[in-house]
């Protein structure tokens, strides 16, 4: 099962680097917005945008994947149509063909016959790309490939990645906005019980080379199957120990009140305000915002917040499923927030953990995969319990879905 995944985080470095490609030329990048059809629109949005990037990223996933595992390509889903339609009104079917020329060709007639800027794609298209992660030789567990079906989000906050500010500034490490906050997100699911097993988060922008001006990027990954949990964060044994420690001793002597003053949590610029308020009360001067929901879910991963909070209905199945299964590997998890919000703590009932396989009844277009009920991301469990039974104090009746 280390080769699925390991082709995953080829996958995933070889999308990111389509990503870099097609922020090299400005004038380039412009050819390449589309805006998307009425119901491919994320309503979160008044303009959302469909980039060359996001359907080239898509489609290179599937075919990699399906060249190496036959079968598996055809159980990958995601956000994109491969559907373009040129100046010339031309209806171009988008898809990596078997060698590097003919590929060239069909972006030109995408571009618009934009030679160059098509053979350059092609070229990062068919570029093989190695993976080396000591960590993945010592995987030995079997998963059988046709229970597995796989969610990506080719290029999660597309807003941002359009947008491109390079120059935006961190708060304790958080980016708010800007290049930053652009994620390649590959989730593995039990397609039988809609659990995450796998995920992949490609970071393609996350430094920058001032004389260059060339981005370099970061990529996490996670595995949680059958008790096996293992994670691309994982400290050496010695940290293992002394971290552990330290957990113990701050559980066992920190009360609910102190607690609280010590969470932190990421949310969106777009949260309500009785929720914000609610955090306010709960979580003091520790809020962040940030763009796209796989960096905030990221950054739960990444230890800089405790939890990603959103109340909404616009994040997707896309959006979730890569971190869950990174989180899971970790000891946390990803929960529907209004099932959260209205389980009795006393009854012993598990979490509302999200599921993958499920479509929502009697929704279309893009809603048939929203997460409904909005969404708590968390490292910890036992954190998880504390923080839910502060919010709950502080929060005012407040229907989470509108």
């Amino acid at each position: 099962m280390s080769d699925i995944l390991r082709e995953l985080l080829c996958v995933s470095e070889k999308a990111a680097n389509i990503a870099r490609a097609c922020r090299q030329q400005e004038a380039l990048f412009q050819l390449l917005i589309e805006e998307k059809k009425e119901g491919e629109k994320n309503k979160k949005f008044a303009v959302d945008f469909k980039t060359l990037a996001d359907v080239l990223v898509q489609e290179v996933i599937k075919q990699n994947m399906e060249n190496k595992f036959p079968g598996l390509g055809k159980k990958i889903f995601g956000e994109e149509s491969n559907e373009f339609t040129n100046d010339l009104g031309e209806n171009i079917i988008l898809r990596l063909c078997p060698r590097e020329e003919e590929t060239a060709e069909l972006l030109s007639k995408v571009l618009n016959g934009n030679k160059l800027a098509s053979e350059a794609l092609a070229k990062v298209v068919h570029r093989d790309v190695t993976v080396t992660d000591p960590t993945l030789d010592l995987i030995k567990i079997d998963i059988p490939q046709d229970v597995l079906g796989i969610w990506v989000d080719p290029i999660d906050s597309t807003y941002q990645y359009v947008k491109g500010s390079a120059d935006v500034k961190s708060d304790r490490g958080i980016f708010p906005s800007g290049l930053q906050c652009v994620t390649i997100l590959i989730g593995v699911y039990d397609m039988q019980t809609g659990v995450p097993l796998m995920g992949v988060i490609n970071q393609p922008f996350v430094s920058q080379d001032l004389s260059t001006l060339r981005w370099k990027g970061q990529c996490y990954w996670g595995l949680s199957y059958l008790g096996t949990n293992v994670h691309s964060l994982q400290p050496p044994i010695s940290k293992q120990n002394s971290s552990a420690t330290r957990s113990q001793l701050t559980d066992d002597t920190s009360s609910e009140l102190e607690f609280s003053h010590r969470f932190s949590v990421v949310i969106s610029t777009s949260e309500k305000e009785p929720v914000r308020a609610a955090l306010s009360r709960v979580c003091g001067q520790r809020i962040f915002r940030a763009a796209g929901a796989g960096y905030k879910s990221l950054c739960v991963v990444q230890g800089l917040v405790d939890f990603y909070i959103f109340s909404e209905d616009t994040t997707f199945k896309w959006d979730s499923c890569a971190a869950h299964a990174i989180l899971r590997a970790m000891g946390g998890g990803m929960v529907d927030l209004k099932e959260c919000l209205e389980r009795n703590p006393f009854t012993g009932l598990d979490l509302p953990q999200l599921v993958y396989h499920v479509e929502n009844e009697g929704a279309t277009g893009v809603d048939r995969w929203a997460n409904k009920g909005g969404l708590i991301a968390y490292r910890s469990r036992k954190q998880l319990e504390t923080f839910l039974s502060l919010l709950i104090q502080n929060l005012a009746p407040v229907d989470t879905c509108t």
